[in-house]
């Protein structure tokens, strides 16, 4: 073979392998993709967290909030409500690990359960219109036990389901105070009232007027302090009533030291 045809043979050898490539190339990049894994749906139970959904998948709240449109800073869970939870995203072998951040400080949960009373339950309605300013829980000087409400000085107080007033007049850090037994052992404190309009013994039915806002006892501004109590306990308002159209979250460390009503 003359050196010109042994030269035009090597060169078209070459084209030819550098084609194959190219079209090899194309055929991976034109693939079709592989579904990744399917999207698991989650039903919020009494006790759980953002943070704890999160582990129990192996995903971050960031994600779990993405993909639920959740608000970014308050987030209110319901029992029962179904949470979308993304697919974790596998390590691929070689990827280079990116730097480390700080973690994004999550959302703020607040998880409404519900105590198992059972048929014991029975059906409460928020007490007086307005947004909840302080919720139940653990404070420096000890425990909230009830939930306040916001409203205006004179704005009535309603009776949160019927029953028989066992309490109506003035204590030291409750101030006006009615409280209510109900069916089954429960009983509702209505605390720091303008004035109450129910006497001891008396029937009241649910929503009825029993008091006005005010901000008698060891109040700062007017509002309702509420509780529900169930053998001797006192619960969580937030448990056993309606979602809260408006619920104002406050962080513990803003939370103004304050000593709890007596009983």
């Amino acid at each position: 073979m003359t050196p010109p045809a042994a030269r035009h043979r090597r060169a078209l050898g070459g084209a030819v392998v550098g084609l194959t490539a190219v079209l090899l190339a194309h055929a991976a990049t034109q693939a079709p993709s592989q579904p990744g894994p399917p999207a698991r749906v989650h039903a919020v139970k009494p006790g759980d967290t953002l943070s704890a959904i999160a582990q129990t998948y192996g995903v971050s709240v960031a994600a779990i909030v993405a993909a639920n449109r959740l608000p970014g800073d308050e987030v209110t869970l319901r029992i029962g409500q179904r949470l979308t939870i993304p697919p974790s995203v596998p390590a691929v072998a070689g990827a280079k690990l990116p730097a480390r951040r700080s973690p994004p400080r999550p959302p703020v949960t607040l998880v409404l359960a519900v105590p198992d009373f059972g048929d014991l339950q029975p059906l409460f309605a928020w007490p007086v219109d307005g947004a909840v300013s302080s919720t139940f829980g653990r404070r420096r000087s000890g425990w909230h036990r009830g939930v306040d409400i916001k409203a205006d000085h004179g704005a009535p107080v309603l009776a949160a389901a019927p029953g028989l007033v066992i309490a109506s007049g003035l204590e030291r850090r409750y101030g006006r105070v009615v409280k209510i037994e109900h069916a089954h052992g429960f009983v509702t404190v209505y605390a720091h009232n303008d004035h109450n309009l129910v006497e001891v013994g008396e029937h009241v039915s649910i929503g009825q007027t029993i008091a006005v806002i005010g901000r008698s006892g060891r109040a700062t501004a007017h509002h309702l302090h509420f509780e529900i109590r169930h053998g001797g306990l006192a619960y969580n308002p937030l448990y056993l009533l309606p979602l809260p159209p408006r619920v104002v979250l406050i962080d513990e460390s803003e939370m103004v030291e304050h000593e709890e009503p007596d009983e």
